[in-house]
């Protein structure tokens, strides 16, 4: 059995690893880095020249898990490609997305992008096979009855996290690797903690973003929960708004449901609620299976129950920081060009509005930047643009 980390270095980014066994190998998601550009946000797919790669199996449609997957495939045109139904959804929007953003950035920066295509996204799609939670598969896209002692299969089972998103038990040579991807234990406010195994695993192979990181003693989410909605009263309170920098997927969907409870429950008004427009197609594609995913809260509509407003990289301009009104804006760290970004900028010396993060942030992306910054202090979110003194 050969197990090959084709990742570029050990750090959230283009997550990408390669398992040969009896003669097949799969390559296990293949993401792209957020914070490199042109090739270098690639894995190190040249080290796969004289392998076997029968299939690729992807975990959900985090871009830093599908993002280079187009060109993968374009690499590997003999490749089976095997994700979730909800996985497949997703991933459709955000890579045509990425190529989007790819082509903006082309024309900003220079940098030598796309590196695939709307046309090269549809023709992809058309080879993507969709597997159920707990049925067996080969790589040669069979079903199988999990034989331990056949050359390579594999079977999907939920790991929380994001709608679609799966662990992926495989079995080879008589052992059986477990590979968990981004995973949530517990369950969150609209989405159901993981199912995973627990025996009969050889090999665990586990991500974990805050692994190090034990949460403090007595966290409970819904105590978080409790203080995040306490917190929106205070800041409606001094007569501002609240920002609140989210993943246009998972988090944007979690925060919606939250807000659904705070409201339903009396905890905060009826106050207006933004988000993207990317974050908008993720919350339709939540919305249309909302009877067929393991839920907390089951058949929950997101739009019609909460009815947020879209705003986009056009309507962005024109959208003055209201008070009373939540912003739950992509993206989660920031980046520069995103709507968060570009309404953080607005907020940062008005000391009536607040930003709230809800998730984790890179040390060194603007959203880490801004968490570690003090008052008065001069804070830079775009280098492109002015430092903002924060108040």
């Amino acid at each position: 059995m050969k197990f090959i980390n084709l990742t570029r270095r050990t750090e959230i980014g283009a997550n990408c690893y390669y398992l040969g066994a009896g003669g097949q190998g799969v390559v296990l998601d293949c993401g792209m880095h957020p914070k490199e550009e042109g090739e270098m946000a690639l894995p190190l797919l040249a080290n796969l020249a004289g392998l076997p790669v029968d299939a690729l199996l992807l975990s959900h449609a985090h871009l830093d898990h599908i993002g280079s997957l187009p060109v993968l495939m374009r690499q590997q045109p003999q490749a089976r490609i095997f994700m979730t139904e909800p996985t497949a959804a997703i991933g459709d929007a955000l890579l045509h997305n990425s190529v989007n953003v790819m082509t903006r950035e082309r024309e900003e920066v220079g940098v030598i992008y796309p590196l695939f295509t709307h046309r090269e996204t549809d023709r992809a799609t058309d080879r993507w096979q969709h597997c159920r939670l707990g049925q067996p598969f080969t790589v040669d896209g069979e079903r199988s009855q999990a034989r331990p002692n056949d050359a390579l299969s594999f079977e999907y089972c939920d790991a929380g996290h994001v709608l679609g998103a799966a662990g992926i038990i495989l079995r080879a040579e008589g052992r059986t690797v477990f590979y968990t991807g981004d995973v949530n234990f517990d369950d969150q406010t609209l989405t159901k903690g993981a199912v995973f195994p627990d025996s009969g695993i050889d090999v665990l192979m586990i991500e974990a973003t805050r692994g190090d990181s034990p949460l403090p003693e007595g966290f409970s989410r819904e105590a978080e929960e409790r203080r995040f909605a306490e917190a929106l009263t205070r800041a409606f309170y001094r007569g501002g708004c609240v920002l609140v920098p989210v993943f246009a997927l998972g988090k944007t969907q979690e925060v919606l449901a939250m807000i659904y409870k705070f409201k339903r429950s009396k905890m905060i008004g009826d106050v207006p609620v933004y988000i993207g427009g990317l974050s908008s197609k993720m919350t339709e594609i939540y919305d249309r299976r909302a009877n067929q995913t393991a839920r907390v809260m089951p058949r929950l509509q997101l739009f019609p129950e909460v009815g947020p407003f879209v705003l986009n990289g056009k309507t962005i301009a024109d959208a003055p920081a209201r008070p009373g009104r939540i912003y739950a804006l992509s993206s989660g760290m920031m980046t520069p060009k995103t709507l968060s970004n570009i309404f953080a900028r607005r907020l940062l010396d008005r000391p009536e509005h607040s930003i709230f993060f809800v998730g984790y942030a890179d040390p060194e992306s603007p959203a880490g930047i801004l968490q570690k910054s003090q008052p008065n202090e001069l804070v830079s979110l775009d280098e492109d643009e002015p430092a903002v003194p924060l108040r």
